[in-house]
């Protein structure tokens, strides 16, 4: 019976956890109708309901959640003990799974994970591009990358980037039509790019400090995006002013279609950093990546 149960508790689990069928069946590769098929038949010989389910929603019952529960720390076993067997091999292998922002993955993971994979040949890497601060550990990551000051104090924190600041751009076209701004207050008078949070969905508040001094500037404008590169290529169009971070427009700086404003207002800040859980045994293959982001100044 267990043979025949057990990859049904694993197509069980990853609904119970996604709370939809249609995210579990992308996650698992098959097709909805075959998995609503196994956890029927998994139900049947159980002789008991693990999901209830609606037209808009799926949710584990009470024996459901109970046995999600019992599951997956056993499962998470058996997959640390595989990763064991993996390290036993003379080539390193196995699998990393990694949760970063948008601006994270270009300007640090990626430029380091380009020549990582080429000398690791058997170790697979999957990048989930999410700006949220997902909890690495229900989403069954082994790591995240966020900026140092997001990161929870229970965690395990590596640096991998150098520090950063942030640049007030627009084109010199919108300058010439509308001003430049000489304070952060002046922004308000301005067009401006919004970012809209991720977390609570408000609109973020631009932060600048000179000499001690702190303040939020809330912008208004024509555009809102939640994601950079559209921002950047709002400015240089000339769309109106927006707020990045200055590495991610040293080449339009460089050749002019963007002009920095306000920049004795935008001090430095800690950078990126890989974080994970301190309890978590790792693999050969996660701690050679870890030593591969690891920042050398």
């Amino acid at each position: 019976m267990l043979k025949e149960n057990f990859n049904d508790l694993i197509s069980f689990l990853v609904v119970a956890r996604e709370r939809s069928f249609t995210k579990a069946a992308a996650k698992l590769g098959v097709s909805q109708s075959a998995l609503s098929h196994s956890i029927r038949g998994l139900e049947e010989r159980l002789d008991i309901r693990l999901l209830t389910r609606t037209t808009r929603s799926v949710a584990p019952t009470e024996a459901g959640e109970k046995l999600a529960t019992s599951l997956e720390p056993r499962f998470a076993e058996i997959e640390s003990e595989l990763d064991a067997l993996r390290d036993m091999r003379d080539t390193p292998a196995g699998n990393i799974r990694i949760t970063a922002g948008e601006h994270a993955v270009d300007s640090v993971l990626w430029p380091v994970l380009k020549p990582f994979l080429a000398s690791y040949p058997d170790i697979n890497v999957e990048i989930v591009v999410d700006n949220t601060l997902t909890d690495i550990v229900s989403g069954r990551f082994d790591a995240g990358i966020r900026l140092g000051e997001q990161v929870a104090k229970d965690m395990i924190a590596v640096r991998i980037g150098p520090d950063m600041s942030m640049a007030v751009v627009g084109s010199p076209s919108y300058f010439e039509q509308y001003g430049t701004p000489e304070t952060p207050q002046d922004l308000q008078n301005h067009r401006c790019i919004n970012m809209r949070l991720p977390t609570m969905g408000g609109l973020y508040a631009w932060e600048f400090e000179k000499e001690g001094q702190e303040l939020r500037v809330r912008v208004d404008g024509q555009l809102i995006f939640n994601s950079l590169r559209q921002r950047i290529d709002a400015a240089n169009l000339g769309f109106g002013i927006a707020y990045v971070p200055e590495d991610s427009v040293k080449n339009e700086l460089a050749d002019g279609r963007l002009v920095q404003v306000l920049k004795e207002w935008c001090n430095t800040f800690p950078g990126y950093y890989l974080y994970y859980p301190s309890r978590k045994q790792h693999t050969t293959a996660f701690s050679l990546f870890v030593e591969a982001l690891r920042y050398k100044r």
